[in-house]
């Protein structure tokens, strides 16, 4: 069988989450931060199957048999994704048992199993569970009478088998409330050590206290995993806003994707499970440890052992202001860029805040595509509003697993006098822009914040993002257009500054990669240079492989999935693909283009795939202030210079180091970046 010229892109991912994985291995990270990545592999699979997974179930299930540009028909493509899975997960169970597990006890940090557990702290458990637990338990019958519960999504519960007469199984539900701890300390162990017992294993033991006369043969933990994603028509739809209300509360009604179980449950009682839940054999992972490792997290911060943590850092201040020096005024002196979370994102928030109170500012739009719990933009924009400022707000209410959040935002907003708008139907605005409109003198001068990543202050202290703070007249007015398009009903005009999507995007990097092609051709200088997140974009790939064939040195820095395959003789001899995974999650958008020796650089919101460059409004937008193009410059080379962090994608699609020469000293660019100030 011939080799695809692509990688599934959903094999490609699990690669991904691999290499967070073997963060959680790497014992020269951190031992709190290596059980933070252990965590992060399970949220990222949750996500995985509730989305991914669930919309090749889905295909499956309706009959379709149509292969992806892998070749991969659905059901040979989940096949595959639960082989791979499976070996992850005994990695990432293995990681546990014989390394972290271990590690954490020699720092008395230890997770000990109830009931084994001296006599006098079974006391203190068995008085906490009579007190806080018990009260909130139910337990459910499953049988004739008693209908199977409806679960919810990735809660924790235990399947109790009940002694009976007869043949049948006689068992019961008993589901972990969400509201209880999952994780409950010991009482003083007299050794400043601190002792943890997982609130399922204590259920388990005591759950014989539920059913009175009935005797408990075995308790078991589980969790399903359901379809998540939201299907909402909005031409149909007369209120978006409802609509996805109404598609939200059905969420936890969403068909199982997959079913966790203890590996010690009787095979009887995981067969019953997967017939009520309408799964396979194949959809059953046994687990051999805690059944859910994200409940874990807060842990990784709670534990007051800083030496098992990275170290603390201070991001840059960029833009130092006083009453006298408005950050208005720096900005015209010249553009400025902040590169996250090294350089303080509290910036973004200052300009809007001085916004607020600047009697020549006019109006101020924004987007708002994922924000924290308590956005202080959110906070910023009523202010703005209520100050007598025009205020508008772009907010996406389909943000995958953020909808709940921004319906709340959005009704808060246009309580205020905000005005709210949804967006562009059958699009997710996905575009991070800011526009501050200001009278000065007889004339009105635009300012704009641009940026890869979200108005999200918590991410922006864990995500590598970069923003650009500007007043160029060309972008900035091509700025404002473009939220007249989003917030109207007008059609995009040509842009000659911004790149947008679904507008011009693909063509237009399609333009810039046949541009490189043309001038190695002729001899003159070529190269490209993509920092992106993802790469699945057919015909992306294909003018990538064309400008390898032509003589283009490319090098693509893709932090998760890539179905390009680099290095293959005489296609793609002349593209290399590294991943850096690390102590922050690398989200910054860079395009680099060669251009005969006349460089071209570019930022924005999108990666090289179908959903950014088609079914989004996405911003990408050209650099041109010298001492900014210089910046992104060296931060490209600090990133290709890792040697550390950096893994290098081999000809079968997994990762492996980057080499690094004897001579060569050791570079991790996040270090690097955080040591620069």
């Amino acid at each position: 069988m011939q080799q695809s010229r692509y990688f599934n892109r959903e094999l490609s991912w699990l690669e991904f989450n691999q290499r967070v994985l073997e963060q959680a291995m790497d014992a020269s990270n951190p031992l709190l931060e290596r059980l933070k990545f252990l965590c992060i592999v399970s949220s990222n699979l949750d996500e995985f199957f509730e989305v991914r997974v669930a919309n090749l179930m889905q295909q499956v299930q309706t009959g379709s048999n149509i292969a992806d540009m892998d070749g991969l028909p659905p059901k040979t493509a989940i096949e595959l994704i639960r082989t791979r899975v499976r070996r992850m997960v005994a990695d990432q169970y293995r990681c546990w048992r014989r390394d972290l597990h271990p590690a954490l006890r020699r720092e008395k940090i230890r997770f000990r199993d109830y009931p084994k557990v001296p006599k006098h702290e079974r006391k203190h458990f068995e008085a906490y569970y009579l007190r806080e637990v018990h009260p909130v338990l139910t337990p459910l019958a499953v049988d004739p009478s008693h209908p199977f519960p409806q679960l919810l999504n990735k809660g924790l519960n235990v399947v109790v088998e009940l002694d009976s007469d007869s043949d049948q199984l006689d068992f019961a539900i008993v589901q972990v409330p969400r509201n209880i701890p999952r994780v409950v300390p010991f009482s003083k162990s007299g050794d400043d050590g601190m002792d943890f017992v997982l609130i399922g294993d204590l259920i388990k033991h005591h759950v014989g206290s539920l059913f009175h006369g009935v005797k408990v043969k075995g308790a078991y933990l589980f969790r399903t995993t359901r379809n998540s994603n939201i299907d909402v028509d909005e031409e149909e739809a007369p209120n978006i806003l409802r609509a996805i209300e109404e598609e939200l509360r059905k969420i936890n009604r969403g068909a199982a994707v997959r079913l966790e179980v203890e590996e010690n449950c009787p095979q009887r009682v995981v067969e019953q499970l997967i017939e009520t839940f309408n799964l396979e054999s194949e959809d059953v992972y046994y687990i051999d440890g805690p059944v859910n490792f994200v409940r874990l997290m807060p842990l990784t911060a709670q534990i007051e052992r800083p030496d098992l943590r990275y170290p603390p850092f201070r991001p840059r201040t960029v833009v130092k202001f006083d009453d006298e020096t408005s950050i208005f005024n720096q900005i015209r002196k010249g553009d400025i860029l902040l590169h996250h979370p090294y350089e303080n994102f509290q910036t973004v928030i200052d300009l809007l805040e001085q916004a607020i109170e600047d009697p020549k500012v006019l109006g101020i739009k924004q987007t708002l595509y994922r924000t924290s719990s308590d956005s202080p933009f959110v906070h910023a924009l009523i202010a703005a509003a209520r100050n007598g400022k025009q205020v508008t707000v772009v907010i996406e209410l389909k943000a995958r697993f953020d909808e709940a959040a921004n319906i709340k935002w959005a009704r808060m907003m246009r309580e205020a006098g905000v005005d709210v708008v949804y967006g562009v139907s059958r699009l997710k605005t996905h575009a991070k822009m800011m526009l501050i409109v200001r009278k000065e003198g007889h004339n009105i001068r635009r300012y704009a914040h641009l940026g890869t990543g979200n108005y999200h202050p918590s991410t922006a202290k864990l995500y590598t993002d970069l923003g650009l703070l500007t007043c160029h007249p060309r972008l900035t007015a091509e700025v404002a257009e473009t939220f007249n398009c989003v917030t109207g009903v007008s059609k995009f005009p040509e842009m000659h500054e911004l790149v947008l999507a679904p507008d011009n995007m693909a063509a237009t990097f399609q333009k810039l990669i046949k541009n490189e092609i043309a001038n190695a051709k002729r001899g003159r200088p070529s190269g490209i240079y993509a920092k992106i997140n993802s790469l699945v974009e057919q015909n992306i790939i294909d003018a990538l492989y064309e400008a390898s064939t032509a003589g283009v040195p490319i090098r693509l820095l893709v932090r998760g999935m890539c179905a390009l395959r680099a290095g293959v003789p005489g296609l793609s001899d002349n593209i290399e693909v590294r991943s850096i995974v690390g102590r922050f999650l690398e989200h910054s958008r860079i395009f680099r283009f060669e251009n005969a020796g006349k460089s071209r650089l570019y930022l924005g919101s999108a990666d090289w795939m179908p959903r950014n460059l088609f079914h989004r409004v996405e911003t990408v937008f050209p650099i041109h202030n010298k001492d900014v193009f210089a910046r992104i410059e060296h931060i490209l080379d600090i990133c290709w210079r890792d040697n550390v962090k950096a893994k290098v994608q081999q000809p079968d699609g997994t990762y492996t180091p980057r080499p690094r020469a004897a001579a060569e000293p050791p570079l991790d660019a996040q270090a690097t970046f955080i040591e620069e100030g």
